[in-house]
């Protein structure tokens, strides 16, 4: 179990009403920021402060790892100048009947509090700017200890919940998205039948887009594989994220086997420019053995790539790699 203290602020009735925690990828300047880095290390079962207001108000525990997802759009003008997508965690929430008021305490929190990269001020005890911040789990008992006995057991893993259980919530958001595309594209007056046929098609792996990477790849560079029927034409820039060109372009795309394919989607792999396969820390690495990721006969690289590969795949690892 890790521990997350996250800033809500003006989102906060956004996010705990709805179950879910929301950020962008990057800083209005297009760099990354620790504290949205933070979100792709998450995993189910993490301990979450949520702080608000200048209060701890809401404790609660992952149900997901973090995943690709459009800003809410109950956020209103809320970060306007975000980029549309960002990464969400959909967490099981408690509210606090009590909020913990941090800057009434600080005199218990400040020698438990880190040098760099503390939720909270040394001096005074109000909070830091930035979304969110990893905890050491001393500080995080020690909040606990000072909100109620439940937190302390959810810290330290005494509490059975059923927030523990890995869900598939996230796989359910990510298809409604892609519906909702599906609506748009159908309904778009500029693109002609057969080209809106092309791209709802495309989402699945199949027609035009198929074709074209047919003619490129000949078999899944992690198994093998060469029989069409067993392959997916996999995008490496998600259809869902891709411009329309993008999404026909088979230059964005492998061949992969199901269970390859479900790895790169999802983030828990990708490949540097000279195709040296990259594993993320929160990958299982029981199950990427027993899929022939890793272990004995597994394959370090997955051959030569050409430069539009490389392109996408520079996105793929800064948008869609997970910690």
């Amino acid at each position: 179990m890790n521990y997350w203290w996250v800033n809500q602020k003006q989102t906060y009735l956004h996010e705990i009403g709805g179950g879910y925690m929301w950020s962008p990828k990057k800083q209005m300047n297009g760099l990354p920021h620790f504290s949205y880095e933070n979100m792709r290390c998450i995993r189910p079962g993490d301990f979450i402060f949520s702080y608000a207001n200048a209060q701890v108000i809401a404790i609660g525990l992952a149900r997901t790892l973090c995943y690709p997802f459009p800003k809410p759009s109950e956020f209103g003008k809320a970060g306007f100048g975000w980029q549309n997508e960002g990464w969400r965690v959909d967490v099981s929430y408690q509210k606090l009947s009590q909020p913990l008021r941090t800057m009434d305490h600080i005199d218990k929190l400040r020698d438990f509090l880190p040098s760099n990269k503390s939720p909270l001020r040394q001096d005074t005890g109000g909070g830091n700017q930035a979304y969110l911040f990893k905890l050491e789990k001393p500080l995080a008992v020690v909040v606990a200890q000072l909100i109620s006995n439940v937190a302390v057991a959810m810290v330290s893993g005494n509490w059975v919940s059923e927030s523990q259980v890995v869900e598939d919530t996230d796989r359910v958001n990510v298809d409604q998205w892609e519906r909702q595309i599906e609506i748009e594209i159908d309904g778009a007056e500029s693109l002609a039948a057969t080209e809106k046929d092309a791209l709802i098609k495309a989402r699945m792996g199949q027609g035009r887009y198929r074709a074209l990477l047919l003619k490129k790849e000949k078999r899944c560079r992690i198994t093998e594989v060469s029989n069409p029927q067993h392959l997916i034409a996999s995008h490496i820039k998600p259809w869902r994220s891709s411009s329309n060109e993008e999404r026909l372009d088979p230059e964005n795309g492998f061949l992969f086997t199901p269970s390859i394919d479900h790895l790169f989607d999802r983030g828990f792999i990708s490949f540097e420019d000279n195709g040296s396969i990259i594993l993320a820390d929160v990958a299982d690495r029981s199950s990427l053995e027993r899929l022939g990721v890793i272990g004995d006969g597994a394959k370090n690289s997955i051959g030569n790539l050409s430069e539009g590969q490389k392109r996408y795949l520079r996105w793929h690892r800064s948008d869609l790699l997970l910690g």
